[in-house]
């Protein structure tokens, strides 16, 4: 896999009423073309800003940020960008929300969406409204939206944070199936441990105050990956013991272990 995002001596500092406060220091990642990367740390560590630089939605900052060998000045279809909330229009249907601004009477834009459609397993719900879709579903049409744009890089921000336990596991598997269909590269900030393990190609541990990369953890478990296992567990216990202080972090340790 070639090289498809650098970030070199990224630095990020807020100004505020108490003076500055610097939010990101020396962060340098190279992120390959196709890669799952999931990023975890303690609330503060400037997980979310990261991901607003890579996605051209904060462009103060000091160092450099390329996508596929351009610098990063602004948002783009390029990057796709998916938050917390589904964030979708409430009058539009389920189709006109993945098509967004774009017209369905395009046939090219007709057949994507319906593709979408059932890569995203909403089959059947096409015509239906956001106030008819649980949270998972209304998160699974968010992203099939960005995909329509086919970018090169998905940025996902704590996507599946507010859905339980059970949904969140579905969504898990529904996103792995997307990401080993298209080969889209992900970048998804979650404070779960077990999410992050597995799902990624790479886990980045980050330290906060000011944040930055204390370890970059290769996974190379083979999918479908099985939580209960001791490889696994193996390295769950190596990410938690990157932390000095796990019981003050706000990190989910879903296993109850």
């Amino acid at each position: 896999m070639t090289a498809l995002l650098e970030i070199t001596r990224l630095d990020k500092t807020f100004e505020t009423s108490k003076g500055a406060t610097q939010a990101l220091r020396d962060i340098r990642l190279t992120v390959k073309e196709g890669e799952f990367l999931t990023v975890i740390g303690p609330s503060g560590c400037g997980k979310s800003t990261l991901l607003k630089i890579v996605a051209g939605l904060d462009t103060e900052y000091a160092g450099s940020v390329q996508l596929a060998g351009q610098p990063v000045s602004g948002p783009g279809i390029d990057k796709g960008f998916i938050f917390q909330e589904p964030r979708l229009f409430p009058w539009l249907t389920v189709e006109k929300n993945i098509a967004a601004n774009l017209s369905l009477k395009n046939p090219a834009i007709r057949e994507r969406v319906d593709e979408l459609i059932q890569l995203v397993r909403l089959g059947g719900f096409a015509k239906s409204y956001p106030r008819e879709l649980s949270g998972g579903m209304a998160q699974r049409v968010a992203i099939a939206r960005a995909l329509l744009r086919n970018p090169r890089v998905l940025l996902l921000d704590e996507p599946f944070g507010a859905l339980d336990a059970f949904t969140r596991s579905h969504m898990q598997e529904v996103l792995l199936d997307i990401w080993q269909e298209n080969k889209t590269t992900m970048i998804f900030v979650t404070h779960d441990i077990d999410e992050a393990i597995y799902l990624a190609n790479r886990v980045v541990i980050m330290n906060a105050h000011p944040g930055s990369i204390k370890r970059i953890v290769p996974v190379d478990l083979p999918f479908p990956r099985k939580k209960a296992n001791r490889s696994f567990q193996e390295l769950r216990h190596l990410v938690l013991n990157e932390f000095e202080k796990v019981d003050e972090l706000e990190l989910v340790d879903s296993s109850g272990i």
